[in-house]
């Protein structure tokens, strides 16, 4: 509430497309903030919400943040780590560390979400009409496959560096999709080249979280190019965890000491700077 010295009428309102907020009431998606939606909305569905501008059915809001939840934080991984460092060489601005550990969140790991969605929407896009049966999507996938190997590209959302014999988090998605009833072409193309990875690449890759996030994400509606956001906004959960875990037991020192005592410096390649 204003200062009751405070003309309310006289504060103009602050707006975005989003949202307003005035002197007595914040509006957001076209409701009252603080009587309409808090207490009443999942973080996960306002999220889900602010990007389609529309409310997620229930079971498209269990898969969304089934996605968030796989996404948070799995292993002390390089964006950990950044997250990390930052916060000892700044602790008084836990906003770098945060920052450190997004953009750490590059293509060979936040990334794979984006680049799988990608993927799979543009072979979708490729053909007329879909495959009606598991054999013309394996048909489909494999020629996929081969096209990518043929190329030397990988096939995003293939392989995992620790789970080889199959990610725990793809078959949760898998099985709350179809449980929803709302598995769509992506998630079916993706599950597809899984099982001709063998025939296709002379070896058999599992299907990894962060890929089956990208289909899921993709059948639930979102273009290819908000995809990272969603793991971004995911991971951050982690990277907050990992800061308060820092503050409490600082490991971030030793490890830079132990990286950096091991780096072996090398002259640059003759004629190099």
């Amino acid at each position: 509430m204003p200062h009751p010295s405070i003309n309310a009428d006289s504060i103009a309102p602050y707006s975005t497309s989003l949202g307003t907020s005035s002197a007595t009431e914040i509006r957001l998606l076209g409701h009252d903030l603080a009587n309409e939606l808090m207490g009443k909305v999942s973080f996960g569905e306002l999220a889900f919400w602010l990007v389609a501008l529309r409310r997620p059915q229930p079971g498209e809001l269990r898969l969304f943040e089934a996605v968030l939840v796989a996404l948070a934080d799995h292993g002390f991984t390089p964006t950990a780590l950044a997250a990390r460092l930052t916060y000892l060489s700044a602790p008084e601005s836990i906003q770098g560390a945060m920052a450190a550990g997004l953009l750490g969140g590059g293509s060979r790991f936040l990334g794979v979400t984006e680049d799988t969605g990608r993927f799979l929407s543009t072979a979708l896009a490729s053909r007329e009409g879909l495959p009606i049966s598991e054999t013309e999507w394996d048909d489909f996938a494999l020629s996929l496959v081969r096209t990518e190997r043929a190329a030397g590209r990988i096939v995003p959302g293939l392989g995992h560096p620790n789970h080889k014999g199959g990610d725990p988090r793809t078959p949760i998605i898998f099985d709350i999709a179809a449980d929803e009833g709302i598995t769509g072409p992506h998630l079916a193309l993706f599950a597809a080249l899984g099982r001709v990875s063998e025939r296709g690449l002379g070896k058999k890759l599992p299907l990894n979280g962060a890929g089956v996030c990208g289909a899921a994400l993709a059948d639930l509606g979102f273009p290819p190019d908000i995809l990272r956001g969603f793991a971004l906004l995911a991971r951050s959960a982690g990277l907050l965890g990992q800061i308060s875990e820092e503050m409490r037991a600082p490991i971030a020192n030793r490890i830079y000491m132990e990286v950096d005592r091991n780096a072996q410096y090398v002259s640059p390649p003759s004629g190099g700077t």
